[in-house]
């Protein structure tokens, strides 16, 4: 792969900072955002929600848009990253232009997929996962797979002053603050300075670490490595390009760190069946019922629900369809790690650390980085920093798909039909 040539590589940090700007102005979640009277209202009447959204003024994004445009000349792997930006931007600034509306479902559907989308490998389907997740953890009770008084319950405040010793260890004097917050959909998000919890949310000590490994670790870590970049600070801020490689990433961390826990996958199964309900027909309330039999409490069967119909329309066929990022990223990037292995190239894994971005994007971002152009993440999670354990799984994991589970399956069941429940765990 030859190197971008210095004349080239000046207009690429041109289209750099035009699209850095352009995405600066296009904030997605704070544009389809609800006022907390809507959950009080339906919770009391169940009557549909209807929200109302701020206009938006996307004409200086997309000025910007086309300013990078012209900067982006010749055939290099590094205008193909840049060009893919453009691409998602312009997207994105035909979603919020579309908020309400059948046409948001479309641009939703080209920036973050849909449920039955194929993936690369033209057999894959998420909302087959999602499915089979779900089956697969029915009717387990997610209590008895913890003893008793092993875990302890924390209070918003209380979660939040223990979490952030732990964050100050790992990042220094480059700890993002945190906050608490009366309008958030999910109980966390994690930006480069700061993370706000929902104050209303209920916590325990095993969340500590779960937040610790997606939120912070990669969230807030790609965020500070992105905005260290001498050249390209887009590394450095989430935008629609990035967010399922981010997420799925996040949602990887969790596995690979001991954090993830059947329930969290549940729900993020829950979420792409959701989706799929709403594409299908489904309305607020009905996909709202469909939650109401899977939460403790019925606000959070109402947050889960305002997640779909955000920006979309809350009679069903139109709904927001980022939820179901969560289960695509990690389909994506759990292969990506076990091809990189196979290969020999684990030092492509740091790369992803380096800010924020699409696993497309590696390429590119790798011939910068060894040309000098790309500074190297300060900031990883453990697993990352040392990759022998990673690199042991995923040999494993490859080593796996070639044994033929049928056959030890059909053995461990028969062997184990008539083998007693033991101190009631099985449910």
């Amino acid at each position: 792969m030859k190197k971008l040539p210095v004349k080239y590589f000046r207009q690429a940090k041109d289209a750099g900072r035009a699209l850095n700007l352009a995405a600066k102005s296009m904030r997605i979640l704070d544009s389809v955002s609800w006022d907390d009277t809507h959950r009080e209202s339906f919770l009391k009447s169940e009557k549909l929600p209807t929200p109302e959204y701020a206009s938006i003024d996307v004409s200086r994004p997309r000025e910007l848009i086309h300013d990078a445009r012209k900067s982006i000349q010749g055939e290099h792997v590094v205008f193909e990253w840049l060009n893919r930006l453009a691409d998602t931007l312009e997207t994105t600034t035909h979603l919020i232009s579309s908020r309400g509306t059948h046409a948001f479902y479309e641009a939703s559907s080209n920036l973050f997929g849909s449920p039955k989308k194929l993936m690369l490998d033209g057999k894959t389907r998420v909302i087959d996962l999602a499915q089979h997740m779900d089956g697969t953890l029915d009717g387990l009770d997610f209590s008895k797979l913890v003893v008793e008084g092993y875990e302890t319950h924390l209070s918003a405040r209380e979660f939040a002053d223990e979490l952030m010793p732990r964050l100050s260890e790992h990042f220094g004097a480059s700890a993002p603050t945190v906050e608490l917050s009366d309008t958030l959909s999910a109980k966390a998000v994690a930006g480069r300075t700061r993370i706000r919890i929902r104050s209303s949310a209920q916590f325990t000590d095993r969340d500590i670490e779960q937040l610790l490994q997606h939120e912070a670790l990669i969230h807030t870590a790609t965020a500070l490595n992105g905005r260290a970049q001498p050249h390209f600070k887009i590394l450095g801020r989430a935008h629609a390009g990035t967010t399922e490689v981010q997420e799925g990433l996040a949602v990887f961390a969790e596995i690979i760190s001991g954090a993830m826990d059947p329930e969290r996958f549940r729900r993020l199964s829950d979420r792409v069946i959701g989706i799929q309900m709403s594409i299908d027909g489904a309305d607020f309330k009905e996909v709202f019922d469909f939650y109401k039999e899977r939460v403790e409490v019925p606000e959070q069967a109402f947050e889960n629900t305002r997640r779909i119909f955000r920006g979309g329309i809350i009679a069903g066929g139109a709904p927001f369809t980022k939820d179901m990022v969560y289960l695509n990223g990690l389909l994506r990037v759990h292969n990506f790690m076990r091809t990189v292995v196979k290969l020999g190239r684990a030092d492509l894994i740091r790369v992803l650390f380096c800010g924020k971005m699409d696993i497309e994007d590696v390429p590119a971002l790798a011939q910068m980085a060894s040309s000098g152009r790309m500074r190297e993440p300060e900031f990883m999670p453990p697993w990352a920093k040392d990759l022998r354990f990673l690199v042991s799984y995923m040999a494993y994991s490859s080593f796996l798909n070639q044994v033929k589970m049928p056959g030890f399956q059909a053995y461990y069941q028969e062997e184990l039909d008539d083998v007693p429940i033991v101190w009631d765990f099985a449910v």
